[in-house]
């Protein structure tokens, strides 16, 4: 089964009881802050769930697979998640 925001705004308006107004801000600021905190260089650390933080990639040299020809990839920061032991052993 997929979720996606709404069924997340869903669940937190079930919780909340408050309005679906409501529950989309709150989620809403979740993942605002998040965001954030990733673009400041920090990390979002949940207990029993993970860890989300932004890596550097260095820049390397990648192959078109379609034409064979060699392309630059620039370094960039990228997101990353680190699951936590919890969530591991719940998802297994």
């Amino acid at each position: 089964m997929m979720k996606n925001k709404a069924s997340l705004v869903d669940a937190v308006h079930e919780v909340l009881g408050s309005t679906k107004a409501d529950a989309e801000r709150a989620v809403d600021t979740i993942f605002k802050t998040i965001m954030d905190t990733m673009k400041s260089g920090g990390e979002v650390s949940v207990a029993g769930f993970g860890v989300f933080v932004a890596k550097q990639r260095a820049a390397r040299t990648a192959r078109n697979p379609k034409t064979g020809a060699a392309v630059h990839v620039p370094a960039m920061r990228v997101p990353k998640f680190r699951a936590a032991k919890a969530l591991k052993e719940a998802v297994k």
